[in-house]
């Protein structure tokens, strides 16, 4: 059987099934609408302070959408046994986690528009590297995935996915140089910033779209694709061994 074939059911199916959803397509646009509103009227740098905090609001709304998505989904259809029917289909477990993470990846990405399209209605974005930009939004996505992954295959139920994840997701926003540098941070919160791969998503935002960053791009891209490696491969370790064995 092709691979792709069965990748393109499942997503088809959790697209249908969850992302798809009134409420899901309402909250996954309220929520970074939210998060972008609250950021820049607060700002107090006016609309010159917009394209400051457009890499940290970009995803800070690609962190959260994610996670949140797919630490849920795959909590409950391990609790209602739905989960159980995939892990008998004929293909890897490799290429279902794939395809389970693929539909919160397109809606991580889809959540980065909505700071970019608003921030257009105020502020002047052609010097923004869109290449790059993308890169970078895809990236987080992909991490972020995968962490809400490893999240959800770690517990039994929702709420515990939830707890789990805010515990994770937190100390994120304060410390991954969202709204401020890594390097204001005290000398000994330092190396737990470098630790967390949001910080080198959020850089690379950085230098995408105000051509700073505190490392080159490249450094950046290989650093999280290290980090979607390990984590994609941890979690399915992990899936055999309590969902399966």
């Amino acid at each position: 059987m092709k691979t792709w074939i069965p990748l393109f059911a499942i997503l088809s199916k959790d697209m249908k099934a969850y992302y798809l959803k009134p409420p899901n397509i309402s909250w996954g646009l309220i929520f970074p609408f939210a998060w972008t509103g609250m950021f820049f009227i607060r700002s107090g740098g006016g609309i010159g302070g917009i394209m400051e905090l457009l890499p940290g609001v970009t995803a800070l709304s690609i962190l959260f959408g994610t996670t949140s998505m797919l630490a849920v989904t795959v909590t409950f259809e391990k609790k209602s046994r739905s989960f159980d029917r995939l892990l008998l289909s004929p293909i890897t477990l490799e290429t279902l986690m794939l395809a389970k993470t693929s539909g919160a990846i397109l809606f991580g990405v889809a959540n980065a528009v909505v700071p970019v399209l608003m921030a257009m209605l105020f502020i002047d974005v052609s010097g923004v590297s869109w290449p790059l930009f993308a890169a970078a939004a895809i990236l987080i996505a992909v991490v972020s995935a995968f962490l809400g992954l490893f999240v959800a295959v770690a517990v039994s139920e929702v709420f515990e996915a939830q707890t789990f994840s805010n515990f994770i997701r937190f100390p994120m926003v304060f410390l991954c140089g969202l709204f401020f540098p890594v390097q204001s941070l005290p000398v000994f919160l330092r190396p737990l910033a470098y630790a967390l791969p949001v910080t080198y998503g959020a850089d690379l935002l950085r230098r995408a779209i105000l051509g700073t960053g505190m490392m080159n791009q490249w450094m950046n891209i290989s650093i999280l694709t290290g980090y979607c490696t390990v984590l994609f491969f941890l979690t399915v370790k992990n899936v055999r061994r309590r969902w399966i064995s």
